[in-house]
């Protein structure tokens, strides 16, 4: 006796278009590929790199870090730019290139009155004197000490002691990366003239009048000057641009 089993017990595949729907998920879901990310990588190096290149064309930030230590040198007043002139084509002619390396005057800006107008113009910070930075030793020492126009190194003994990193820092600076939307710094503003100077008064009531500057505000750009007025001193408040030096 045969037993006949039912078509609706039968066991049927799962239908051909679910399972590949199951697999178009699954390859949707993929991992970066490792060319991908060695690509990302390479680009980060790369850039890395280029930021390391640029810092190093540029130099330390603080310039104490440069080769050499930094020594004060006096000069006359007057001659710096001489002297400077002086040195460097000593130190090619004695082949010192390799143990001196720069001859630094310090400058400054600061705004002036010229012709009743504010002006930007650069200003030697310590006249008379001049940084020289070099590895001490007799050659050196001997190069710098008996260069035309030089008196001597600011210190004691024939081998002076190099400035400190304070001291290089506040003379020289320090180099600073810019950041957007900082201001640059404004140059200081110093007056031409100085209390107990003579000048002369050239605009307002008492122009042609000579005067003594008895005191100078450079918050509101005045001076306070004691005018000579038949025979008596009169103090008198005039702006920067009325007067000139005598």
């Amino acid at each position: 006796m045969t037993l006949e089993i039912p078509d609706s017990q039968e066991t049927s595949p799962e239908p051909a278009g679910e399972e590949a729907a199951v697999e178009s998920t699954d390859a949707e879901v993929t991992e970066p590929t490792e060319p991908a990310v060695a690509e990302t990588e390479e680009v980060a190096e790369a850039e890395e790199a280029e930021a390391a290149e640029v810092t190093a064309s540029l130099g330390p930030a603080s310039p104490y870090d440069l080769p050499g230590g930094w020594y004060v040198v006096h000069s006359y007043s007057g001659y710096e730019k001489k002297v400077k002139a002086n040195l460097e084509t000593r130190v090619k002619s004695m082949h010192l290139e390799d143990r001196v390396f720069d001859v630094v005057i310090p400058m400054e800006e600061v705004v002036e009155f010229k012709s009743g107008r504010k002006v930007t113009v650069e200003r030697k910070k310590f006249p008379g004197y001049i940084l020289v930075r070099l590895y001490m030793d007799d050659d050196t020492w001997y190069a710098v000490r008996n260069t035309p126009g030089v008196t001597g190194f600011v210190g004691s003994g024939s081998k002076p002691t190099p400035l400190s990193r304070r001291e290089v820092e506040r003379i020289l600076g320090v180099r600073k990366e810019e950041e957007p939307g900082v201001e640059k710094k404004e140059p200081t503003f110093k007056p031409a003239w100085e209390v107990g100077e003579t000048i002369r008064v050239v605009e307002g009531p008492f122009a042609d009048f000579n005067g003594v500057i008895e005191d100078i505000n450079v918050d509101q750009s005045k001076v306070r000057v004691l005018v000579d007025i038949f025979g008596r001193e009169t103090p008198v408040e005039l702006n920067f641009d009325q007067i000139l030096k005598y």
